[in-house]
């Protein structure tokens, strides 16, 4: 007899429907798995046969051939368990056939029967949605962040006995209720706060413009001076991800995480990954590519500390997507993109002692040794970053000085601006921030007073500014126009951000 039901599969980061075949005939007992399956998937033939035993069923010794179509499409991880075992019940006729229908079913057994979690639920939900799925049954562990979809309604079971009681109306479960906004999501634990920063008024302020324009900056100065305590600060003043956002970045975190999200994210991701890492785990990789770190920081901030320790190829392979907001990943199995619309934020010493230009301290490098170390981050990656700032060693004035503004202030003048550019740029850049602008938008949107105008074509004369940086200078004096409520860009504006551009250049 034949039985069918849908499954899914992740690619990339998104899930794709995988028809379970399973036909029982008369033969020699046994139980083959086609379709290009992997080692877990085709392993399930034992755990779902344990699963089946321990509740309860007994299936006769027969020929079993389970097919997953398409039979083109790698399948890969532990997502196909459940709707395997239920195709093998309703094939051995313990369960109709038509319960089947119109079902999208995804779940690891235990062999016990219990329903174990699986990663991409999120993906697997909109999946359901749009094959218009009557319902998808998934592990209780992942309703959640399924429900939140408000797609097809969620089933979720913690055991095979109860997937087979609601298919056959013994016990029917009710749909589970997704959120209404994002007032039940998941939130991280609280972020140090702004006002606990001493000093540093400079590295401050880049900080706010770069939060409220999604720019990228890099900090410069010697051990101590509180780069790293700055950046660690910055989620703090970003502004929540809008739905449509958080729903994008759970579905990213959802493929990789231990545990499935209880609901959606909404706070924007962070991720600090060690100077130690591979180009591959930093952009993505794999026979099958998985995400990497920078897209685990989409619609976030990807913090880079000591960056002349990152690795050469891992650095420049940030080049790509900094600028187009996705990274392509090309190996001989697939082929997948990724989105990676993230803002860097860097720090390094100035040279590889740490004390260039302190006056307290002595440097002992030599020239050729400062050079050598600058030399790590290249011209054009350099170029790609809006804001180069200059974190001195603290004074003792500064550092016995008050407090400064809390993150709740500084997030508060960050939204306002971030409303403005959602205002101004509906359709035409995603997500509508000052720094995702395209040149054609910069230009029909940056309107710059004369004076300004002025400013900043002595600026690319006297500094050398590339093509490049000289719209990124304008993408940041629009964003400092924001946070100053000014329609047009004026001289001050300009002047601001050309000076966070003039550290680098003229190193």
């Amino acid at each position: 007899m034949l039985a069918q039901i849908t499954g899914a599969t992740t690619w990339g980061i998104d899930a794709r429907p995988v028809r379970v075949e399973v036909d029982v005939r008369t033969g020699l007992p046994q139980t083959q798995i086609v379709g290009l399956a992997d080692t877990a998937i085709r392993e399930s033939r034992e755990r779902v046969r344990a699963a089946i035993r321990n509740c309860g069923f007994d299936l006769p010794q027969r020929a079993v051939t389970i097919n997953l179509a398409p039979a083109d499409l790698p399948k890969t991880g532990n997502h196909l368990d459940l709707p395997i075992a239920l195709a093998l019940l309703a094939a051995h006729e313990h369960i109709p056939v038509a319960a089947l229908d119109s079902v999208v079913a995804c779940g690891e057994l235990g062999l016990d029967g219990e329903v174990r979690p699986i990663r991409g639920g999120l993906s697997i939900a909109e999946l359901a949605r749009d094959v218009a799925a009557r319902f998808l049954i998934l592990p209780s562990a992942n309703g959640p962040e399924a429900a939140a979809l408000r797609g097809a309604p969620v089933i979720p079971v913690t055991s095979l006995g109860q997937a087979l009681e609601h298919l056959v109306g013994l016990q029917v479960i009710p749909p589970l209720t997704g959120p209404g906004g994002l007032a039940n999501e998941v939130h991280e634990r609280a972020i140090p706060d702004l006002a606990e920063v001493r000093g540093q008024e400079t590295a401050k302020r880049a900080l706010e413009i770069a939060a409220a324009g999604g720019h990228n900056v890099l900090f410069i100065g010697p051990p101590g001076s509180g780069k790293t305590m700055l950046a660690r600060r910055l989620p703090g003043i970003l502004p929540s991800l809008s739905r449509p956002e958080s729903i994008a970045v759970t579905k990213i975190h959802s493929l990789v995480a231990a545990q499935p999200p209880n609901g959606l994210i909404s706070r924007r991701p962070f991720r600090s990954p060690h100077a130690g890492v591979s180009s591959a785990a930093l952009v993505g990789g794999g026979s099958i590519p998985r995400p990497g770190e920078i897209t685990l920081a989409h619609l976030g901030v990807l913090f880079l500390d000591e960056l002349p320790e990152f690795r050469r190829d891992a650095l420049e392979s940030l080049r790509q997507p900094m600028e187009d907001g996705r990274i392509t990943v090309v190996r001989a199995r697939a082929r997948l993109t990724f989105p990676a619309r993230f803002a860097l934020l860097a720090a390094m010493n100035p040279c590889r002692c740490g004390f260039l230009g302190d006056p307290r301290n002595e440097c002992t490098c030599s020239a050729p040794e400062v050079e050598r170390y600058r030399a790590q981050i290249s011209g054009p990656l350099l170029d790609r970053i809006d804001l180069h700032v200059e974190v001195p060693a603290l004074k003792l004035a500064e550092y016995k000085g008050g407090s400064g503004e809390a993150s709740t202030v500084v997030a508060q003048r960050v939204l306002a601006a971030r409303k403005r550019q959602i205002e101004r740029l509906p359709q035409e850049a995603a997500p509508p921030v000052n720094a995702a602008m395209t040149t054609r938008v910069v230009r029909k949107v940056v309107q710059l007073q004369p004076a300004a105008q002025q400013l900043l074509d002595s600026a690319f004369e006297r500094l050398a500014l590339s093509a490049r940086a000289a719209t990124r200078v304008l993408k940041v004096a629009r964003t400092i126009a924001d946070l100053a409520e000014d329609g047009r860009v004026g001289a001050a504006h300009v002047a601001e951000a050309i000076q966070y551009r003039s550290l680098i250049e003229r190193r």
